[in-house]
């Protein structure tokens, strides 16, 4: 907003084009989707796609009209099938697989904030989970570290990091199963820890409530938690305490 009435003040782009660009704001009606044009300017991140329930069709044109904007895209719980449809329309989409995100940079990416993300998993199926946060956190910003399959079934795997646990600014800890890594790290240090619970598991994992329920009665301190598979949830928040 603050380039756009500069350019205007020193008669680089025409009245029309500013009154253009504000009847866009603060959201863009084209039909099945409202646009949230305004996000960018509140939270200094755009609106990102959630792909599930979406037709590839409402996705590319949902794409489009963001791209406009200029700002970098993304989107999350994406298939392999929703790139490919993507693909022809942004040449320049990557489909990041473990993440299962899709992105389109469209403004270089730098390193405004001075802290550092550290992402740990449990096991090695969270690992996709925690993708997501951490592509997330990257693309807004961040220094992110990652270290996985640190469970507590080997605890010294989590104690040989504990260097890295105290030098971190904010820890996103993703695990599925029972739960119990984030309430270990929560007691190893002082700073933030934000826990993911998985879906990952059988039987009475309940398709990730059994660690959500352990996560959410964690009596270590400084913990908060997202929803299941929220990956996307987490690594925001982890910037925004890193700002």
């Amino acid at each position: 907003m603050k380039k756009l009435l500069e350019d205007y003040k020193n008669g680089k782009i025409p009245l029309e084009d500013v009154l253009n660009y504000l009847r866009s704001l603060p959201y863009q009606n084209i039909g099945h989707t409202k646009i949230d044009t305004h996000r960018h300017l509140r939270k200094e991140f755009p609106e990102t796609i959630f792909c599930m329930g979406k037709t590839p069709e409402q996705i590319i044109t949902i794409l489009k009209k963001m791209a406009e904007h200029g700002h970098n895209l993304l989107a999350t719980k994406a298939t392999p099938q929703i790139y490919h449809a993507v693909k022809p329309h942004f040449p320049t989409a990557t489909y990041h697989q473990e993440a299962r995100m899709i992105s389109i940079i469209q403004e270089p990416i730098t390193t405004k904030k001075q802290g550092t993300i550290l992402i740990i998993t449990a096991g090695t199926s969270d690992i996709p989970i925690a993708e997501e946060a951490a592509l997330t956190a990257h693309l807004m910003g961040n220094t992110v570290e990652t270290e996985y399959d640190v469970g507590i079934a080997g605890i010294h795997r989590l104690l040989d990091i504990r260097t890295k646990l105290q030098k971190a600014t904010v820890i996103i800890v993703v695990a599925g199963m029972e739960g119990a890594l984030p309430s270990i790290v929560g007691g190893l240090t002082s700073k933030p820890v934000i826990a993911v619970p998985t879906s990952i598991g059988y039987g009475a994992s309940f398709q990730g409530i059994a660690p959500l329920l352990t996560m959410l009665n964690s009596c270590a301190e400084g913990i908060v938690v997202v929803n299941i598979d929220n990956g996307f949830g987490a690594g925001y928040f982890a910037s925004l305490i890193n700002k």
